[in-house]
């Protein structure tokens, strides 16, 4: 029986959803695509997952497009990249939980932009990201022309896509790809850590979050106060932030989850 291309494991409200194709350093095909997007819909219904972590087994996070799979396919580059990819980052950024790209190795093509499309990115000391498209005379896709120019700029953005320069994890940080490095030999207990730490956070709360952010991304400062506006009265009806306030009066941590 043959291994799945997706690990789930859940703990402590994190699920961990790991790219399982070590050996080919999880280049993705269709197999893995799928199956990681139906395993993100599967933790959006699940109320004891509070946060998601997608990351790679082995040495490699993604290396981008398994290019043995596509071969002699019927399907165009369009269709294949709407048939797979495109669904996958819609479900990651409009899942109503966070979401951490754990980048524990080398983040390629498609991977890379997998591994930009978190909530929250974190690499380790070894990992690295290298927008590799022109290498084949492709475009950048799967969300990279839209994530990367966003936090490096337009200019930074266009030259790593244009001359496929690998970016290391010091130079991640500096370049605001990823929030955190942890070293390789810490790396997936620190990402736990990590992520129970947000997974004690207000659920509810930090779901119309990311819902301000999207939204606010290509809007006009007035729709986004008038969003905030609406939002706030949502997360000012829920139980978190009574819980919240009483906490705060009361001189004790809150405590924003409940069982069951």
């Amino acid at each position: 029986m043959s291994e799945p291309v997706i690990l789930a494991e859940t703990r402590a409200g994190v699920r961990t959803l790991t790219l399982n194709r070590p050996d080919r350093l999880n280049a993705a095909n269709d197999a893995l695509l799928l199956a990681l997007t139906e395993e993100l819909r599967a933790a959006e219904a699940d109320s004891a997952v509070r946060v998601v972590v997608i990351t790679g087994a082995g040495r490699g996070f993604c290396a981008g497009q398994d290019l043995g799979d596509v071969s002699g396919r019927a399907m165009t580059f369009t269709e294949h990249l709407e048939h797979t990819y495109n669904p996958l980052i819609r479900t990651i950024r409009g899942l109503g939980k966070p979401v951490i790209t754990a980048v524990n190795g080398v983040a390629a093509g498609a991977g890379a932009s997998l591994a930009l499309s978190g909530d929250i990115r974190l690499w380790a000391e070894s990992a690295s990201l290298i927008e590799v498209f022109s290498n084949i005379a492709l475009v950048p896709d799967s969300g990279s022309t839209w994530f990367l120019p966003r936090m490096v700029g337009y200019s930074r953005a266009f030259e790593l896509m244009a001359l496929a320069e690998r970016v290391n994890a010091r130079d991640g940080l500096r370049l605001g790809l990823c929030e955190h490095i942890y070293p390789d030999e810490t790396f997936r207990q620190d990402v736990q850590t990590y992520a129970e730490r947000l997974a004690a956070r207000p659920a509810h709360a930090l779901k119309l979050t990311k819902q301000a952010l999207a939204a606010a991304m290509s809007s006009t400062l007035d729709e986004a106060l008038d969003r905030e506006a609406e939002l706030q009265q949502l997360a000012g009806d829920h139980w978190e932030h009574e819980e919240g306030v009483t906490a705060f009066k009361q001189k004790r941590a809150p405590e924003f989850v409940r069982e069951g």
